[in-house]
């Protein structure tokens, strides 16, 4: 790259490229959050229709986890020597087939191997979509761009919960039962969105013929300078990644996180239900966290960027998510748990925009594809024991509420150790993030 860039060059550049990638990335990630949960929306009919105990569920839902922690790694490696598109694109297909699989089991063997499958098809994609954006976005415009991407959760929880509750009142078309069309209908997007990615989505900023030369020639520029920048303090191997005692702490941070999130979303509509609510009611009332969870992941990714900060904002927010599922068990009116609830699933998912931005501070290429992939596969441990946990705590008190509070507690101390240890290191996580030329450029949308 020659000379200085002009504001006008940086803000339209990134406005083409903001436009184009984090809309349709989204709606992949609306569509892989809703496969991912709607087991526990299936759970209203499923459980009783095969006789399920809270615990089976429970370890059921889990065992997606577990064939994603497996693979997600070699996945991830996979990704960096392929590239993104294709594999992305691979992980989509298969993880849809076996998403609409998931209508045909019929015990627990068949569930736990479907969801177990699920898991396997769908590994890397979180991680490769991370490593995918660090090709495309500055370091000062990740945190926005992951709050836009990590919104989609909500989005789902907003429109996919009552989009749930309405697919089991199907039941009994065409002699199939609710939650057999729900798996049926929600997977199929994903099929169809795999071939999409393929021909929508290119590798890197070079190959994208919707920029101008000189746009393309300014973003490949900003971003080999800041990996030049990352090279120069030290430069990682992938098994240095992988083995790297920061990398370490960083995926035990998300273990409490996703335990977290999986705590409250394959239970919560289960909870809602408890208060006498009928299916499409659960819906909407399941939907609540999700519409204030929209908001905060938004903002507290924009926050991140403007104040140049990292630990302290995910740490503070892990730290209310797990405040926010503590009162949920503390108190007994309907209305006060799902105002706790709300507060918990906001505070857990607007952690996930601004750590995701600290790994790539520190690693890049394929050392960042497998870093990223290796902390999310630690991470993504918590997706099976939590449920499990949970579950099986239900099953000896009759109650949620135990195993709730004990990953509630988990989850605040995480936070209190994430910022306390953290927050030395923060000069490096904002070491790229210097504010964008032009006051303009740094309110991309």
């Amino acid at each position: 790259m020659s000379g200085a860039p002009t504001p006008a060059l940086e803000r339209e550049t990134m406005r083409k490229v903001t436009m184009r990638i984090v809309p349709f990335l989204m709606l992949c990630y609306f569509v892989n959050f809703l496969d991912r949960g709607n087991v526990a929306f299936a759970a209203l009919q499923m459980n009783a229709d095969l006789k399920f105990s809270a615990g089976a569920f429970g370890f059921g839902a889990g065992l997606f986890f577990v064939g994603y922690f497996v693979f997600e790694v070699p996945s991830n490696l996979i990704l960096a020597k392929v590239g993104a598109r294709r594999w992305i694109a691979r992980i989509m297909f298969t993880w849809g087939i076996c998403a609409t699989a998931m209508a045909f089991v019929v015990g627990e063997k068949s569930f736990y191997v479907m969801r177990l499958l699920l898991g396997v098809a769908e590994a890397g994609f979180q991680p490769g979509i991370f490593f995918f954006l660090t090709l495309w976005f500055p370091a000062a415009y990740r945190a926005r761009m992951l709050g836009l991407f990590f919104a989609a959760i909500p989005i789902s929880g907003v429109i996919g919960l009552p989009i749930s509750g309405f697919l089991l009142s199907l039941d009994g078309l065409a002699g199939l039962r609710g939650w057999r069309w729900l798996f049926l209908l929600e997977g199929a997007p994903a099929i169809i969105l795999g071939p999409i990615f393929l021909y929508y989505i290119q590798d890197v900023p070079e190959q994208a013929r919707w920029l101008a030369a000189e746009q393309r020639a300014w973003l490949a520029g900003r971003l080999a300078g800041e990996k030049n920048q990352r090279d120069a303090r030290r430069v990682y191997s992938v098994f240095q990644a992988l083995t790297d005692p920061w990398v370490l702490f960083l995926g035990a941070i998300y273990f409490t996180n996703v335990c977290l999130n999986n705590g409250v979303s394959f239970f919560l509509p289960t909870i809602v239900k408890s208060f006498g609510l009928s299916n499409i009611q659960t819906g909407f009332v399941a939907a609540i966290p999700s519409v204030c969870a929209l908001v905060g992941v938004v903002w507290w990714g924009r926050r991140s960027d403007w104040k140049r900060e990292r630990y302290g904002h995910a740490a503070l927010a892990t730290f209310l998510g797990g405040a926010g599922l503590l009162i949920s068990v503390l108190v007994a009116d309907p209305a006060a748990r799902v105002a706790a609830l709300a507060l918990a699933v906001t505070g857990t998912l607007s952690f996930a925009p601004v750590f995701w931005t600290i790994p790539p501070s520190f690693l890049s290429g394929a050392a960042a594809a497998g870093g990223l992939a290796a902390i999310s596969a630690l991470g993504i441990l918590g997706g099976f024991l939590a449920p499990w946990f949970v579950g099986s705590l239900k099953d000896m008190t009759g109650d949620f509420r135990y195993g709730l509070g004990a990953v509630a507690i988990l989850g605040m101390a995480a936070a209190i150790a994430l910022y306390w240890i953290g927050r030395g290191r923060d000069g490096a996580a904002i070491e790229n993030a210097a504010e964008p030329h032009g006051a303009g450029a740094a309110h991309v949308r």
